[in-house]
């Protein structure tokens, strides 16, 4: 597979992943996003949507994974171009597009992720607002994320084909016009991003973030993904995997037993989590604590 297949967590930055993903006791130069390369090949830069990142941060992610030459980052777009959609402030993607630059120089940006909201339905006006957006983002690549089902129709595909854009598949709790499980390609990337399936607080007015995304995929869920992305890898350049089921550590131990299943042999399991969570001894190698990323 080499390095078609990208898989990988949402964040590498969580609280809760402290003892559990991570080791309980870390010295002074202990780094997560490290950490996190030593097991798989990509991770989604999710801190990007609230805050857009300085050259500084980025060039600084960039060291911190350079162990790993094809390890790669899919990078959040920040919420005023996806939730807030007032204008198109030229002045706020320049902002937004150059500190990423480091990123595109040194082959280690996989794409942007444009993440829209529920809310958004497709329509006249909506096509405009995403034609404007890919303009004025030509310089980067992009991938769409939608989650109300107007938007699953060959319309929406030829859309993001004609304009350059990736779409992006995703897992969710299916409730009323929410956007089913597909394996659609349009861009030499395919994209899955796995939100978990917790349908007691998907639209739960009140519910945290946490308890949206507190959801383990069972075996079976998992295989059914497994044949989409092997489906999605042989049409692809590349694929990139995500889970966003990130609360307590669920979206590691998913990425792993994802990378093990299409591996079709054990991998290297995070020490810590392996005490955690032990029924990843089913995959994991023995002793476990070494690094081999084989994809």
């Amino acid at each position: 597979m080499g390095d078609r297949i990208l898989i990988g967590p949402a964040g590498w930055h969580y609280q809760d992943w402290h003892g559990t993903v991570y080791p309980g006791k870390k010295g002074r130069d202990f780094s997560e996003l490290s950490y996190i390369s030593e097991y798989f090949n990509t991770v989604e830069l999710n801190a990007s949507f609230y805050r857009i990142p300085n050259r500084q941060s980025v060039i600084r992610w960039i060291k911190q994974v350079s162990q790993r030459p094809s390890f790669q980052f899919s990078v959040k777009l920040h919420q005023q171009f996806t939730h807030d959609r007032s204008t198109i402030d030229l002045e706020q993607v320049r902002a937004f597009s150059e500190p990423l630059q480091p990123l595109l120089e040194q082959d280690r940006l996989a794409t942007v992720l444009v993440q829209f909201p529920w809310s958004l339905k497709k329509n006249r006006e909506t096509l405009g607002y995403l034609s404007a957006l890919a303009r004025a983002f030509a310089s980067l690549p992009l991938h769409f994320e939608f989650r109300h089902n107007s938007w699953m129709c060959e319309e929406t595909l030829a859309f993001c084909r004609e304009i350059g854009a990736g779409i992006v598949n995703i897992d969710q709790p299916v409730i009323g016009q929410s956007i089913p499980p597909s394996a659609e390609l349009t861009s030499p990337v395919a994209y899955v991003r796995l939100h978990g399936r917790n349908y007691q607080n998907w639209f739960r007015e009140g519910a945290g973030r946490d308890a949206r995304y507190d959801y383990l995929y069972n075996s079976k869920e998992l295989e059914e993904w497994a044949m989409r992305i092997r489906d999605l890898a042989e049409k692809a350049d590349k694929t990139l995997v995500i889970f966003n089921n990130h609360f307590k550590g669920q979206a590691v131990i998913n990425s792993l037993q994802m990378m093990s299943l299409l591996l079709a042999k054990p991998i290297h399991v995070p020490p810590t989590l392996l005490e955690a969570f032990p029924a990843l001894e089913a995959i994991s190698i023995k002793p476990a604590g070494q690094t081999s990323f084989d994809f």
